[in-house]
């Protein structure tokens, strides 16, 4: 029997200036993809090596990487019709990732992204790869590296063992000068926590076939200790309350986010606001999207969210989210629809994640 169609699959656009890591990121991801299914698109390309195999040949070529992993070669014209191979229900994947070619212009493949009519995918973060020791000489050699550092989700620094402290928070500032607001987290070798990019699926035995992993199991694991990974540079806040969120005030903390807070998941209960539904919250960047529900039969209503990024202040978040809890005044009808209408902006129906 074909196993059942993910809601939508995040798709993580990949890009840098060639030399700065790309490929190396992404074998380590593959390497370490803590039992994920990853579909691999690959922009513009002759010859890439991919966890250990040589990947060349005709634009449109299609490659096995095993272990449930799929590399396509596409140009961006063919893109939505690889999304729509890799995101069939027989693929199973859990995750895609797009390699742009070295000069291509990221902001391009995310608005294609934003744009696309397939209703399984979802956006998943655009992270660009820094080399550190060339930071300077490429920014010299490509004016546009600015524009990319300030559209982009995540950043990572690579190569950071090649340049001194000094050297690095030079680069930081000049990042920051860039207009980014972006999480920064440096490494070497690539080697980023799959755990910054990749959900851990979790897949009992063959017969149940694949499921990502409940939220409940997400919480279960926001908290644990990550000291023992020598590439573990970021943080997971995790934010329970059985109080309802206030939606305008839940909505300004959503637009003024902290910088280096990457990621934001999780469900949102706006209680009087909309008694019947909980939200799923999907947060990437300046990405936003809510989907309204059903509450689950038997389960308490309550917000619980997991916050990932680079930098960020725990406590602060905790009290930024306390402060959104509550509406502080008895609201009637017509107030609790306006006040709504702020989350309904980025409202994404059920329904259009149905085939």
């Amino acid at each position: 029997m074909t196993p059942p169609r993910a809601s939508q699959i995040p798709v993580v656009v990949l890009a840098g200036f060639l030399g700065s890591g790309k490929t190396t990121l992404l074998n380590h991801l593959l390497r370490n993809r803590a039992d994920n299914r990853i579909g691999v698109v690959v922009n513009d390309f002759g010859a890439i090596e991919i966890d250990a195999m040589t990947v060349a040949g005709q634009v449109g070529s299609t490659v096995s990487l095993g272990n449930g992993c799929l590399c396509c070669a596409v140009d961006a014209s063919e893109l939505d019709t690889y999304l729509e191979t890799l995101t069939a229900p027989a693929a199973r994947l859990d995750v895609i990732v797009i390699e742009a070619s070295g000069l291509a212009e990221p902001q391009e493949l995310v608005r294609m992204l934003l744009a696309s009519d397939n209703p399984h995918i979802r956006y998943g973060g655009l992270v660009e790869v820094v080399d550190a020791a060339e930071f300077t000489a490429t920014r010299k050699r490509h004016p546009e590296t600015d524009r990319h550092l300030a559209v982009a989700d995540l950043i990572v620094l690579n190569k950071a063992d090649r340049v001194g402290e000094a050297e690095l928070r030079a680069v930081h500032a000049v990042i920051a000068t860039a207009g980014s607001r972006a999480a920064i987290v440096r490494t070497s070798y690539g080697k980023v926590d799959p755990g910054l990019l990749l959900d851990p699926v979790h897949r009992p035995d063959e017969d149940g076939g694949p499921r990502q992993l409940t939220f409940e199991d997400l919480l279960e694991g926001a908290d644990d200790d990550h000291d023992g990974h020598p590439h573990a540079t970021y943080e997971s806040v995790s934010f329970t309350s059985k109080t309802p969120l206030d939606p305008r005030r839940f909505m300004a903390f959503l637009d003024s986010r902290p910088a280096g807070l990457y990621r934001i998941k999780g469900f949102a209960d706006f209680g009087a606001g909309d008694r019947t539904n909980r939200y799923t919250l999907h947060a990437v960047g300046r990405f936003l999207r809510f989907v309204p529900r059903p509450w689950p039969r038997d389960e308490p209503q309550c917000t619980q969210l997991v916050l990932i990024g680079s930098g960020i202040d725990a406590d602060a978040l905790h009290e930024a989210l306390s402060d959104c809890c509550g509406s502080g005044q008895a609201a009637t009808g017509d107030e609790l629809e306006r006040a709504m209408w702020g989350v309904l902006r980025y409202v994404r129906q059920p329904e259009d994640d149905e085939a």
